[in-house]
């Protein structure tokens, strides 16, 4: 039984006032404290076209796109977390089950190694190697889980694994023969928004767009697919059709995140299995409240990674990481206890 409609109205008025308070936050603190008037000042200001003081440029140009851009990475991956777990009925299942971000992250390593650091390499090579890794390996594994002609959830599952590994080694490879490249490549993959900017905000506003209008859009299938493939199909959805649809979108947004913010993990599998507990398993509210959960989240991650060794930052995979190990075994065990 899923929450009431008034319950999951409120509840989404509730996370998206948390998410305007955290992202509030995190442009108000870090290495150089702004006030949180200061901080709506300073907007104002620049929506004007006013000049200001030396803290606007702080504000503007630093902490707002890293604050929006980590809420959009949340987003993205809470969204993919929501997507695999509801087309592979499993709990345990986060954006990186197929491989994907192994993928992205040999593609982005290529593209360091490439072009280094030039302006031109970090805003657009390894973006577009990121994606290309990642639709490569998403056709990839589909390709050897559906030699047999039907693509079923366990077959999607072991392709993953073992490409995800083998995609791994390949990165660490890869990082030992160009040593030189190591060092960022590390730091990158370790998850982090450093790099944050405008035209990253942008980009990644258009790839959560599009790769979650069509599963808002397929709410209802979603829901179908949780009662297996065969009572799906008998109810006249194509679920694999649908779940290649559905594979494609999740890995859009995974591909989109990690391009601009390395290796986060855990945020997939914690926000959408957590919002499923309290909201019940209903995608048209399950999404965009997972959606609005993993920003908050991932906008707290940032401002803890930026704040407990100040002005040393640490990345923030390594914060989620912290958090989600303990979650992961927790559920683990419930999920054991309940079978």
């Amino acid at each position: 039984m899923g929450a009431r409609p008034t319950s999951r109205a409120a509840a989404l008025v509730a996370l998206a006032a948390a998410l305007a308070i955290s992202v509030v936050a995190g442009v108000a603190f870090g290495a150089v404290k702004v006030p949180p008037a200061e901080v709506l000042a300073a907007v104002g200001r620049a929506l004007a076209g006013r000049s200001g003081p030396v803290e606007d440029a702080v504000v503007i140009g630093l902490r707002i796109p890293r604050v929006l851009l980590a809420a959009l990475v949340g987003a993205c991956l809470a969204t993919a977390g929501v997507l695999y777990q509801a087309l592979f009925r499993n709990a345990l299942a986060d954006p990186y089950i197929l491989g994907v971000s192994s993928g992205a992250g040999l593609g982005a390593t290529l593209a360091f190694v490439a072009a280094g650091s030039t302006t031109l390499g970090v805003l657009v090579g390894v973006p577009a190697g990121a994606f290309a890794g990642a639709l490569a390996t998403i056709a990839l594994v589909v390709a050897l889980a559906g030699r047999a002609g039907r693509l079923e959830s366990t077959s999607l599952l072991l392709a993953g694994v073992a490409v995800s590994y083998t995609l791994a080694a390949l990165t660490s490879f890869v990082m030992v023969v160009s040593r030189e490249s190591m060092h960022a490549v590390v730091f990158w993959m370790m998850g982090g928004l450093q790099r944050a900017s405008w035209p990253y905000v942008g980009m990644l506003a258009a790839v959560l767009v599009l790769g979650s209008a069509v599963p808002f859009l397929r709410a209802r299938e979603l829901d179908l697919m949780l009662l297996g493939d065969e009572r799906a199909g008998q109810l006249g959805l194509d679920a694999q059709r649908f779940t290649l649809a559905m594979l494609a979108c999740a890995s859009l947004v995974v591909a989109g995140a990690v391009s601009v913010s390395g290796l986060i993990g855990f945020v997939g599998l914690m926000v959408p299995h957590a919002v499923r507990l309290v909201l019940g398993p209903d995608h048209r509210t399950l999404l965009p409240a997972s959606a609005l959960a993993g920003a908050v989240a991932v906008v707290l991650a940032d401002l803890v990674a930026r704040v407990v060794l100040a002005p040393v930052e640490l990345p923030v995979g390594i914060v989620t990481a912290i958090a989600g190990g303990p979650f992961f075994v927790w559920l683990l065990v419930r999920t054991e206890r309940a079978r």
